[in-house]
């Protein structure tokens, strides 16, 4: 997992925003910072292969837990998973190891944290890279109304229930659970009238092409003993979001953006993305933009870790200069 020259991954804990975050990191104390935001159902796993490529390049990478995953704290407050909490924690973090400024990259929720931390304190973001979601103005209206037109089945409407996804979920093994997520390649993300959509997803028979067996063990390993509840919470404070992010409304990203998405990608393919990125509503909310669609699905830093790994690096280059140091 740690090619020749690129060093060992090292881990540590800190206590930032009320909370222990655990943190992976590899590469040169010295360098310049790149945080490493993944998402849902993840861990600072999944950017293993960008960490060995951008350690090796001379970068210190730094791929947190995020609060309610792995060796992280979960607060058992279903409130404290807000986007405030999440980025709070993120600038705690940047605050604990003395980093004014830094190069952030997230991958879905990940990317979802990067993008309102750009919102939120521009002054702490060099550039930003997202993978697989882009950053949508605040909606005229919560995010309940906008997805009860899918019905009962959407993935996002049976997440919401306290509960409900866990105790269905609970009918398979971690690893089986996660395997389901992993291997989506479905059109959309519903199940039919009646069914639970962690029924409704299919797990791939064959080993994951992205992910070996033992990566995936290591995976089921730390949600076995977290659980989902605190991973689910982001999905339930989606109209609390909407509430607390109003003095944003109408904002754009001021800072460096790159924008990555798979070609098969579900949330390229669907919500509207692609006419988004097409239409330019997505380059006039942030001017500042590189757009990249690549082969693959969503899982795209794993499934095409090397075309990523070039994306990421040839945009952060730009920028690791002395100014990504201050």
């Amino acid at each position: 997992m740690e090619p020749g020259g690129a060093g060992e991954v090292r881990h540590w804990s800190a206590e930032v925003n009320g909370v222990s975050l655990h943190v992976a990191e590899q590469g040169p104390a010295a360098g310049p910072a790149v945080l490493l935001l993944h998402g849902f159902p993840e861990l600072w796993l999944s950017w293993r292969h960008q960490m060995a490529a951008l350690a090796a390049r001379g970068f210190r990478a730094l791929a947190p837990d995020l609060r309610g995953y792995g060796d992280s704290d979960a607060p058992a407050d279903p409130a404290a998973y807000t986007m405030l909490h999440v980025v709070g924690d993120v600038v705690a973090l940047l605050d604990h190891l003395r980093l004014p400024k830094v190069l952030v990259a997230g991958h879905d929720w990940g990317a979802q944290v990067a993008w309102h931390l750009c919102l939120f304190r521009p002054d702490r973001v060099r550039a930003v890279v997202a993978l697989g979601i882009p950053f949508f103005p605040r909606s005229p209206r919560p995010m309940a109304d906008m997805f009860a037109a899918r019905g009962d089945g959407f993935y996002i409407t049976q997440f919401q229930e306290p509960g409900r996804a866990e105790k269905a979920f609970a009918r398979y093994d971690v690893a089986t659970v996660l395997k389901k997520f992993y291997s989506i390649e479905l059109d959309d993300l519903a199940a039919p009238p009646g069914v639970e959509i962690i029924d409704f997803f299919e797990a791939s028979s064959s080993p994951l092409p992205w992910m070996s067996e033992e990566e995936l063990g290591q995976y089921a390993e730390k949600f076995q003993k977290s659980g989902f509840t605190g991973p689910l919470n982001y999905y339930r404070n989606m109209d609390m979001n909407w509430r607390l992010t109003a003095p944003w409304h109408g904002a754009k990203i001021t800072v460096p953006a790159k924008f990555i998405g798979g070609e098969k990608d579900i949330g390229v393919e669907s919500f509207g993305v692609k006419s988004y990125i097409k239409s330019g509503g997505f380059k006039s909310n942030v001017p500042d933009l590189e757009v990249s669609i690549i082969e693959g699905h969503h899982f795209l830093q794993q499934e095409q870790a090397e075309r990523v790994n070039s994306e990421i690096l040839s945009f952060l280059d730009k920028f690791s200069g002395e100014e990504a140091h201050n």
